[in-house]
Parts: C-alpha cells; structure tokens; sequence
C-alpha cells in the first residue's frame, strides 16, 4: 500500500485506537494510517492467525506498538475482552473505529429469512451500540468514534438490499450518538463507496460490473482501502475538531445525496 506524504504527520501521537475488522482490507488499511501517524493500535478480527498476520504486517510497515486481539463482535464477552485487553495495557482509549459488518445474503428483502436478518442486525447495527457502550467509560474528553457506512445507506443495491438499510441505520445513530456523547465525544461515519476488497470482490471478478461502476463515478474508478483510511483519519484527528454528528461519503463521487 502507498501512503501520501501526509501520512508521515504524527498527529495521534500518544493517542490509542481500536479498530473492529482490522485484518485485512479497510479496517486494515485504518489501522495502517493511525499508526503511521503514531497512534497504538489495536486490530482485532474473528481469526486469531488473521490477527497474528495483521500484527507482523504492521510491523514490517515499521508499526510495532500494536497490541492484537480476536474479537467476533457479536460476542458479548469477545467484546469485553477487546476492551479490557486494551485499557490492561494502555489504560484508555482515544479512538473507536466500527468496521465489522457481513453481508450474508443476496435475497430481496421478502425472501430473507429470519436468522440472517437476526445476523445482519447482530453484526451491522447492534455490535456497534454495544461496543461503544463499552468504551465509551473509558475516553477521555476530545476522544473520537467513527463508525463505517456505505454508499448503500442512501441508495441499497439489489443484491444487497437489508445489507444497505442496516448501513442506512448507522447514519441514524450517528446523529443520535453525537448528542449524547457532546461535547466530550466527537461521533461521524464514513461511507465509503465501491472499494474492491476481500468482502466485496466481486467489484473485480466481473470486467462489465466494475465497468459499469466506474462508468457512474464521477471520478471514473472504483475506491482505494488507502482513500477510506485517510477519511477515517481526518475525522479521528484534531482537523476535525468541529465536525460531529456527520457522515464523510467517500465514493468518487457517485449520487448519494443534495
């Protein structure tokens, strides 16, 4: 992965970040660009090999304060134990980022059975409530939450209809999370548009969609993981300090909304 030159700015410095599915694609790529910019990292997923993998591939980045727990997160006590792990050796947190999500269905909305319903909104939506309940007693004043969207909250494509009103839900709770936590806690989303990674390659493994994609993108190509990194970074930084409550589409411009 390429950085920008301004990834060499130290702006977490001293700062501890969290980061939810962070062995691979977009979390990682977060967890990436923090600690380039200083911050301790903790990166988590469901497989401890991938969480093993994603520390030394931090490392080989220059990144060693990196502490790295697995973490399925609709886990009550993996949940809790992602928490403790990470204030037992640095005793707060600074930064939440949300990533976790599935998408196990491509059934319209009236075909869906109810235990992937149950999933969808286990993993999408309520993990994230229940994650930030957890964290939340133990950020300081000036800390930062963000939580990843999609593209699809405004506008949920066919094949993943409930997947797009579960990431619509997270635009709600930002709203509703931002007046709760201020003015100690800073809470924004962002919603990336189509970034070919491992949850969605089928962006790539079909010349006509991914065609058709960047044909509807004013930018005319599909998102980077490295492009959704340095929004989250932007957000989690002082730069930000003003903005809560808010939503950072990061989709090449493709219509979201006025």
């Amino acid at each position: 992965m390429v950085l920008s030159s301004s990834s060499t700015m130290k702006r977490f410095s001293g700062k501890v970040a969290v980061v939810t599915a962070s062995t691979q694609g977009i979390g990682f790529a977060i967890a990436l660009r923090l600690g380039m910019e200083g911050a301790s990292v903790v990166v988590s997923s469901r497989k401890p090999t991938n969480v093993d993998n994603a520390v030394q591939q931090l490392a080989d980045h220059g990144i060693t304060d990196v502490l790295g727990v697995p973490c399925h997160v609709s886990d009550a006590q993996q949940r809790k134990r992602l928490i403790q792990s990470t204030l037992d050796k640095y005793g707060h947190i600074d930064i939440l980022v949300s990533n976790a999500a599935a998408n196990p269905t491509v059934d319209p909305i009236l075909e869906i059975p109810e235990p992937v319903l149950d999933k969808l909104w286990e993993i999408n939506v309520k993990a994230t409530v229940l994650l930030v309940q957890e964290a939340v007693p133990h950020m300081p004043r000036g800390s930062s939450i963000t939580m990843i969207s999609s593209i699809a909250a405004y506008q949920p494509q066919a094949t993943m209809t409930m997947y797009g009103v579960t990431k619509t839900a997270l635009l709600g709770l930002t709203k509703a999370l931002a007046a709760e936590l201020a003015p100690d806690i800073r809470v924004n989303t962002v919603a990336p548009g189509f970034v070919p990674t491992h949850f969605a390659d089928f962006l790539v493994r079909n010349e006509d969609i991914k065609k058709a994609i960047e044909e509807k993108t004013l930018l005319g190509r599909l998102g980077k993981t490295s492009d959704m990194a340095s929004a989250v970074a932007f957000l989690a930084s002082s730069d930000a300090s003003y903005i809560t409550g808010e939503t950072l589409v990061v989709a090449g411009g493709v219509p979201s909304r006025l």
